[in-house]
């Protein structure tokens, strides 16, 4: 895992000072060395921060094809490389290096664009191929890790992280349309970043540069196009395809020359990918689980359970709600996103206390939710209309209500009905805290923006969903933004390339999640059991209490609910005169109304606090303008 930049500057001057300007910022994501490379004519630079994983000591970057006519600088991790490598020998390709990333410059002299659709893994990555002179830049198909650009008229700039586009001139500027649009739904649109002027690189999507002209982007992997519902098979054997291909993509993960650790909340996911992983490593896992010092957020003994059992070495990690307001600032900066409760702050202590036991490369259960029917809100998606399973279904999940559930009353939500036929439960729930966030803009910023209906913005984003079920639909709709724009961006690479640790998903390996688009709703949740079949699946290897234990989200005690004047400190008029959407009198006032409310108004309210109070922070640490 690193840090990756590029510049193309057609008109030339392009230097080695300016990029290592950007790679500086952008140090944390790889501290283990820094590399440049400038075309002769100055009209290309690409550089590089390594985290040295994969051939520690010769895999540094930018990488170079044997003719030096291809140059690459690569985020994340290719999977199955020994084998792409064999294969590019036998045709006659030199390596020089044993990393697996040095794969990607000969795959493109072989297969040109079609490169990205060819690796399997997590990674961003910029080339330059000299003889067509172009750029091509490409993210794997989740987004599992970052890659943001910059074009205009003059130069088209790329990086890991918007604070290195920042550092190389491009202004520090809200994007008021994102804005609004968090404050509808939580999520930026796909594509679309909180800053002016700069984009996001869609999951699955790539672009090319030539000197002349903007960038052209496609996707060459839409995840919503893959079609749903058609493995076939009795349940007994697909769980037996499930385990082996869960199974393969836990084997390729542990592959590093450098120590390897895991995530384990002792919950399903975590439980299965250490379960798998023991088979293989030969020694005892070494696993890491977060504690929080309120009873009901806390899943430590479920943790211990699920470690003891495994006899995997555990490191606990507590987190005090001093903590979470000691480090929110820095998880804030590092993730460059927007938070709705204070497990941002934990997941970056869990991604430090990783890295000062000397790891770099941590494995994680991200992913199994959206690809196997995990979460409540797709439970309520399948139920429709059934008033006595509703109601049962949320007093079983009432931590998750206006997060996951909707809560009260929310945004005009017309546009998703029309578009899909019916609204999924999260939306619902995102319609709610976009009704709270709504109360608290400034007039003039609604009035700019109150023609702009932000789920119709939303949906008009996915042209393919037709012909799905309502899990299916919702689970492609939560993949494209909560899972890409938060979770695995703001709670995952941001905290954890804070510390420089690679996170590895599983879940997320592109083999096992086409198998699993292809599978029916049935095998995924059965009768009000979430993720039936990969409980079924591994259920020989479980803990019997994991194998019968209901899905618990990561969420840490509110901040809302149990340190009020936290906020009143840090959302004082001053602090909010120069947000360009919150209005201080209106934030005031909602503060004033949870002093006399009750622990469930309080909580409730926690997400949209949380999101002015982030945005405060991120506005403050990057020197964001209006």
């Amino acid at each position: 895992m690193c840090g990756i930049l590029a510049i193309h500057n057609p008109a030339g001057g392009v230097t080695e000072a300016e990029l290592r300007r950007g790679l500086a910022v952008l140090r944390h994501r790889g501290p283990d060395g820094t590399g440049v490379w400038l075309s002769p004519d100055r009209t290309v630079g690409i550089g590089h921060t390594r985290l040295g994983v994969i051939d520690p000591l010769g895999g540094r970057q930018p990488l170079v094809s044997e003719d030096g006519t291809v140059v690459a600088a690569v985020n994340g991790e290719f999977y199955d490389h020994d084998r792409i490598r064999r294969e590019l020998e036998s045709r006659g390709h030199v390596f020089r290096t044993r990393s697996d990333s040095e794969i990607l410059v000969h795959l493109y002299e072989d297969d040109s664009d079609g490169v990205a659709a060819r690796l399997r893994g997590e990674f961003a990555f910029v080339l330059w191929d000299t003889r067509r002179r172009r750029l091509l830049a490409a993210r794997d198909p989740f987004g599992v890790k970052p890659l943001v650009f910059h074009a205009d008229s003059r130069r088209t700039v790329f990086a890991s992280e918007a604070k290195a586009l920042f550092a190389l001139g491009v202004p520090a500027a809200w994007d008021a349309a994102a804005l609004w649009q968090v404050c509808g739904m939580q999520y930026p649109l796909p594509g679309q970043t909180l800053f002016r002027g700069v984009r996001e690189l869609l999951p699955g999507g790539a672009a090319t540069l030539s000197p002349t002209g903007p960038p052209t982007i496609w996707e060459y992997d839409p995840i919503e196009a893959n079609v749903a519902g058609t493995t076939d098979g009795d349940s007994g054997h697909l769980a037996a395809l499930l385990r082996a291909k869960l199974d393969e993509a836990v084997r390729l993960r542990l592959r590093a020359d450098v120590p390897v650790c895991f995530h384990l909340s002792g919950g399903l996911d975590s439980t299965s990918i250490v379960a798998l992983a023991k088979r293989h490593l030969g020694r005892p896992p070494v696993c890491f689980t977060v504690g929080f010092d309120a009873p009901a957020y806390d899943e430590l003994d479920e943790a211990r359970e699920s470690a003891a059992f495994l006899g995997a070495e555990l490191h606990e990690v507590r987190v005090s709600q001093r903590d979470q307001f000691d480090h929110l600032e820095d998880a804030v900066y590092y993730s460059e996103g927007l938070a709705i409760n204070g497990h941002l702050p934990a997941k970056y202590l869990l991604a430090r206390a990783v890295r000062r036991a000397g790891f770099k490369v941590v494995l994680s259960g991200e992913g199994a939710d959206e690809i196997l029917g995990g979460y409540a809100h797709f439970r309520q998606d399948l139920l429709g209309d059934d008033p006595a399973a509703l109601a049962a279904l949320k007093a079983a999940n009432a931590d998750m209500a206006g997060i996951q559930l909707p809560e009260g009353d929310g945004l005009p939500l017309a546009a998703v009905q029309e578009r899909f036929g019916f609204v999924p439960a999260f939306l619902q729930a995102k319609a709610t805290l976009g009704l709270r966030l709504r109360g608290l803009l400034r007039p003039e910023f609604v009035a700019e923006f109150a023609a702009v209906d932000p789920y119709r913005e939303f949906v008009a984003r996915f042209p393919r969903l037709t012909g799905r079920d309502r899990v299916d639909v919702s689970s492609h709709l939560w993949t494209r933004s909560a899972l890409a724009k938060y979770i695995l961006r703001t709670l995952g690479d941001g905290t954890e390339m804070a510390h420089g640790v690679e996170g590895r998903v599983p879940f997320l390996d592109p083999v096992l999640a086409r198998f699993a688009s292809g599978l029916p709703t049935s095998v995924k949740i059965r009768d009000g059991v979430e993720k039936w079949l990969l409980r079924e699946a591994l259920k020989d290897v479980l803990p019997p209490a994991v194998y019968a234990r209901r899905k618990h989200p990561f969420t840490a005690p509110p901040p809302a609910r149990f340190a009020r004047e936290f906020f009143r400190d840090r959302l004082s008029p001053t602090a909010l005169a120069g947000s360009p959407c919150f209005d201080p009198a209106a934030v005031g006032r909602f503060l004033d109304q949870l002093d006399t409310a009750g622990d469930a108004a309080r909580t409730a309210a926690d997400p949209a606090l949380m999101i002015v109070l982030t945005s405060v922070l991120l506005q403050e640490r990057l020197g964001l303008s209006a």
